[in-house]
């Protein structure tokens, strides 16, 4: 398996720090408003990265975190006159109910910000202590960067006056300016927290090394972890600010392995809500089905800029369609995990940097080629068990095919009149039970005026939208 590097900007050999488990951290969501495009690629990326690791028999440790503690939470919940909590519980459930939708995995492990609070005052205490931190008179701690020689080693970048290091505005007592915050003291009467160095909140940067140190790090590797993923634009500042805390605070350099996926534009306008054009993720999942966005989101390799198009969206949905299309012909068959050339190759593809273009590829030769099989003559038995064992395996790795193919092609369709056509179907069964077959063509008519197409299987009665 290979991997490409952000830090070292060529693709590695990837060898995990301890034998067959792989730590992998990666960047959350701010919990302060509904999740966009952006997240959702970011989330589908790891969730594929995932997937393919443990596809290669690794057990993964995969921790993302939640950030509970920011002044954009703060902002909202005096304009909305709530709790904090009251509005970071409404977007985390609402940021996991979406990553569901299309099909994201909870990680193994899930730290909110408010949770490790003591990992954070002991790793800025260590900082301290080690000479590579200092808190001013107005009760700030900042990070010293001069102090580092290795800081800027990660982004590869000369540091300049204007570039931003932290959230909130700075203190005229930095000793640097790319000094950033891991400590800011709070004048007025908003939400603190107590410490060692007064009341107030942690810098931007701080919470992803404390958590890490406390819940994936190795104690005897070079590195702590195995991977640290992100969006692209968290390599610099925030991975390199959080690079640079665990290296001067620990006995190890922070990840052996740099992934960052790229940005979504809209309409090939880079998303950004200072440009008005985010697109809320609970938007598209309204118009399309969540396996239909995560197939697109993903049809892209995760390193380059996604251009999110409508054009796009329709012509993926088509591909993704084949696919399930094929599944219904299938249908009612049993799968199975059998070992077959195509799995090795889906597999071999994905490998090589979570190649997806070519994995996709593959599929669409492989529905091809089984449709083409199962319309000659024959009954094709020991074919459709293979095929149906490498439609298993896209579910798994790719987590595309996995609904019911008839349930698939329902989207659209309100969920009030699904329980009517589904009542009509009951209703049309009893009547060809009775033998009432004029009842039985008259409740037909009442269903496809729906606009659905119904289907009698061996498997029962199923339907799907025109």
């Amino acid at each position: 398996m290979h991997i490409f590097d952000s830090v070292q900007k060529t693709k590695r050999k990837f060898t995990p720090l301890k034998e067959g488990k792989v730590s992998l951290y990666v960047c959350g969501p701010t919990v302060y408003d509904d999740a966009h495009l952006g997240h959702a690629k970011s989330a589908l990326v790891f969730d594929l990265l995932t997937r393919i690791l443990k596809a290669n028999g690794y057990d993964v440790t995969y921790a993302r975190n939640i950030t509970d503690i920011d002044d954009k939470i703060i902002k909202k919940a005096i304009e909305q006159k709530k709790e904090i909590k009251e509005i970071t519980d409404f977007y985390t459930e609402a940021f996991h109910t979406e990553m569901e939708a299309i099909g994201v995995k909870r990680p193994t492990i899930e730290p909110k910000a408010t949770q490790s609070l003591d990992a954070m005052l002991d790793l800025i205490q260590k900082l301290i202590d080690k000479g590579h931190a200092y808190q001013t008179s107005e009760g700030d701690v900042y990070f010293d960067t001069s102090s580092d020689s290795e800081y800027l080693s990660l982004s590869h970048r000369k540091q300049n006056e204007e570039d931003k290091q932290e959230r909130v505005a700075s203190s005229t007592e930095k000793k640097n300016h790319a000094d950033f915050a891991l400590w800011k003291h709070v004048k007025d009467d908003s939400i603190t927290f107590e410490s060692p160095f007064g009341a107030g909140r942690p810098g931007w940067h701080l919470e992803c090394s404390a958590m890490i140190e406390k819940h994936l790090a190795y104690s005897d590797t070079p590195y702590a972890i195995d991977i640290h993923g992100g969006g692209a634009d968290l390599l610099f500042p925030h991975h390199e600010n959080e690079a640079a805390q665990t290296r001067c605070a620990t006995k190890h350099e922070l990840a052996n392995y740099w992934m960052h996926n790229g940005f979504v534009n809209i309409e090939g306008e880079k998303m950004s809500k200072s440009l008005g054009n985010s697109f809320f993720l609970k938007d598209a999942l309204k118009e399309y089905d969540g396996e239909v966005l995560r197939f697109y989101l993903l049809s892209t390799h995760y390193r380059s800029n996604f251009n999110f198009n409508t054009q796009d969206l329709e012509a993926s949905k088509k591909r993704l369609d084949k696919l399930y299309r094929l599944k219904k012909r299938l249908f009612g068959l049993a799968p199975y995990n059998d070992d077959t050339p195509f799995k090795k190759e889906l597999l071999q593809a994905l490998n090589d940097d979570m190649n997806v273009s070519a994995a996709l590829a593959l599929i669409d030769d492989m529905i091809s080629s089984a449709n083409e099989t199962l319309d000659s003559a024959g009954k094709h038995k020991q074919f459709k068990r293979e095929t149906m064992a490498n439609l298993s395996f896209i579910e798994e790795i790719l987590g595309f095919g996995v609904k019911n193919p008839f349930e698939y092609f329902q989207f659209g369709i309100d969920e009030e009149t699904k329980r009517k056509i589904n009542r009509l179907i009951e209703q049309r069964n009893a009547a060809k039970k009775e033998k009432n077959f004029a009842l039985s063509d008259k409740i037909r008519d009442e269903i496809l005026s729906f606009d659905v197409n119904l289907m009698d299987t061996p498997q029962g009665t199923f339907w799907e939208k025109v």
